[in-house]
């Protein structure tokens, strides 16, 4: 924790099984998982480890814990390992249960409900270890406490081996082995990438902690150590990273009121782009809510009374709140007794009472730091003053266009394919790469719901520029005008056209430029098409298999070959012939139809954006400036690529 958060810690404390408060029965998670951890898919199958984390984390919040291990072991078996005070072990006075088992078999048992054992928590306020126990093949704790290992084990919830004590130990901590129940989830393979990044954000926001993540997995043996005494300081850093800082310095601020705290860190970097990332005891809020407007309420008042105290600003000048935050990186992290998220997956925190604290802690101390820092506070200015100008030529531009053609009228790009539908929920549209394949497209599609638009040439790489150039530019242009809805602070998702936007390009090298060229246009300007999983990317075959009659495609190498050993049946020897298809334009409209744009047939990969900071980094490093992070990454993950250019 940073220094001005560890005056809260709690003095020590027994921490005992009247402290467990059970409220209601576990019989419902396993009929209905998704109410509880999201969805059986993959996200929900990581979830279930957070969910033991966020117990380990909070006994670090309270002060009791500074090290907690994670690792995967064959069969996605998770090991979750802290040094905190151990679950309770005596009996909970309700149901004259030993507290241990209350926790793995009672929903809403925990002691985050006003029993006193922890002021500020994340979790699923305390249904987290029942809800994994229940959705788990089988489950075991060991608790290391007062000189003793107290043991549990449990098979879908149920207990199967009653808490008894198998040791001595010289330790404190607690001890939770789980497998995953392959009747639950669609999925039970764990993404180490996936775990590790979430562990690494844990470690950026308990300034001291360390994590550590391990795979045991066989053949995929790795081990990473997080700890960070810098806290959110080194996490608006590593965000930074691959980027030009306008001030050295990290700008840190933090206070309290009562039992909530706050602290928010940020530095301005030389790009376009703005990134805020939010969270309330520890659980990252994508959509935001009080504690990010406060801070953004306080930026904007702040910067505009400095500019106007300095002669920046004139008189009736000001800047915009997005002009004053044009190539920030900031971190918002708030710890509060009573956390109100808005919806299951906790998207959204609800406290006004924190936008309140968050805008009087920015308020006094960043005008003081700016005050004490002039030169910093003038490069911000500065930089907040071009947005200003760069935003009122990208609005003239947009008024232009609206004007002569299309985002205020019905007028559409002359290539624009359109459907006979117009309910934009039963509709689609291919943006494809070139104009052969948009023919062949145009003749294979389903003119009812399917519309086509054809690109031609690169276009515009937006991570190297600002709304105005995007407006008029002839590549991008016809895409703004098709889908309907504007882009940038005028996006509205309610005026879409197409509720599928399919990418198309041919799976080459070239293809592979102009889909990420796409991608980086649509999560720079049009973020909730991603965010709502409206961005697809259309999978054409890679090869096309005959023999005699008989044609099959294929979509990988490893398809080709099962195919080609069917077609050839019992005669080994038989002879069938394998083409590439070179790009989209060597198929035939019925081809094209048959492998691609058939919803009864074709395969479409979700564009999805599970972690904003991974993909505004992943953005950066391949499209930006810098050339050294590219070459990094491109060595770093060169063993994943594959030869798509034969």
């Amino acid at each position: 924790m940073s220094e001005e958060l560890n005056s809260t810690t709690q003095v020590e404390h027994e921490y005992g099984g009247s402290e467990i408060q059970v409220l209601e029965g576990l019989e419902a998670v396993r009929k209905r998982p998704g109410m509880y951890i999201g969805s059986t898919s993959e996200s929900g199958l990581h979830h279930l480890v957070y969910e033991i984390v966020d117990n380990s984390i909070d006994e670090a919040l309270a002060g009791y814990c500074d090290e907690i291990t994670v690792s995967i072991g064959d069969g996605d078996i998770i090991t979750v390992v802290d040094n905190g005070r151990g679950i309770p072990v005596d009996i909970q006075p309700q149901t004259g249960l030993p507290a241990l088992e209350v926790v793995f078999t009672i929903l809403h048992a925990g002691g985050k409900f006003g029993g006193g054992g922890y002021k500020v928590s994340g979790g699923l306020h305390g249904v987290g270890a029942s809800v994994v126990n229940a959705l788990s093949e089988w489950l075991e704790v060991r608790v290391h406490k007062e000189g003793k290992i107290y043991e549990m084990k449990f098979s879908r919830g149920k207990v199967t081996q009653p808490m008894q004590i198998v040791g001595d130990t010289d330790r404190h901590g607690t001890e939770v082995v789980f497998k995953p129940d392959p009747e639950m989830f669609e999925i039970t393979e764990y993404n180490y990438d996936t775990l590790h990044t979430r562990m690494r954000e844990e470690a950026f926001l308990n300034a001291g902690l360390r994590i550590h993540t391990i795979d045991n997995r066989s053949g995929k043996e790795q081990r990473d150590t997080m700890h960070y005494a810098g806290g959110i300081r080194e996490f608006v850093s590593f965000i930074n990273r691959s980027k030009d800082p306008i001030h050295p310095d990290v700008i840190y601020m933090s206070g309290m009121k009562d039992d909530s705290m706050a602290e928010v860190a940020f530095q301005y970097n030389d790009g376009y782009n703005e990134t805020i990332v939010s969270f309330a005891n520890n659980v990252h809020t994508p959509e935001g809510g009080m504690h990010e407007e406060g801070f953004k309420r306080a930026l904007t008042t702040v910067l505009n009374n400095y500019g106007k105290k300095m002669k920046i600003l004139k008189d009736d000048d000001k800047v915009s709140g997005e002009d004053c935050r044009e190539g920030i990186a900031c971190v918002i992290s708030v710890k509060l007794t009573e956390a109100q998220f808005e919806g299951q997956t906790k998207a959204k925190l609800g406290n006004s009472e924190i936008r309140t604290l968050v805008n009087s802690i920015v308020t006094e101390k960043l005008t003081e730091y700016l005050e004490e820092n002039p030169a910093v506070g003038k490069a911000i200015l500065d930089k907040a003053l071009m947005a200003n100008r760069a935003r009122e030529a990208a609005r003239k531009a947009r008024e232009s266009i609206r004007r002569k053609t299309a985002l205020g009228g019905a007028a559409m790009p002359d290539k624009l394919r359109d459907c006979n539908e117009v309910n934009p929920e039963l509709t689609e549209i291919y943006i494809v790469e070139g104009d052969s394949a948009g023919g062949s497209a145009t003749q294979g599609r389903d003119s009812r719901f399917q519309a086509i638009l054809p690109l031609w040439g690169k276009m515009l790489n937006v991570e190297k520029a600002r709304a105005d150039k995007v407006y008029g530019n002839d590549k991008l242009t016809p895409v703004i005008t098709a889908l309907g809805a504007g882009i940038g602070d005028d996006f509205d998702l309610d005026k879409l056209r197409y509720h599928k936007i399919i990418i198309m390009a041919d799976a080459d090298v070239d293809g592979s430029h102009i889909r990420t060229l796409l991608l980086t246009f649509f999560f720079r300007f049009m973020r909730p098409l991603i965010e709502h999983g409206y961005v697809y990317a259309a999978v054409p075959p890679l090869y096309k298999l005959t023999r005699g009659k008989t044609t099959r495609v294929a979509f990988d190498d490893i398809e080709r070959e099962k195919i080609a050993a069917e077609l050839r049946g019992d005669n080994p020897n038989a002879k069938v012939d394998i083409s590439r298809y070179k790009g989209l334009g060597e198929m035939n409209p019925h081809e094209l139809w048959e492998t691609t744009m058939d919803p009864e047939r074709r395969t479409l990969k979700r564009i999805e954006l599970d972690d904003a900071v991974a993909a505004d980094q992943t953005f950066t490093i391949l499209m930006g400036e810098k050339v050294e992070p590219r070459k990094e990454f491109i060595e770093r993950n060169a063993k994943y690529a594959v030869n798509l250019d034969y």
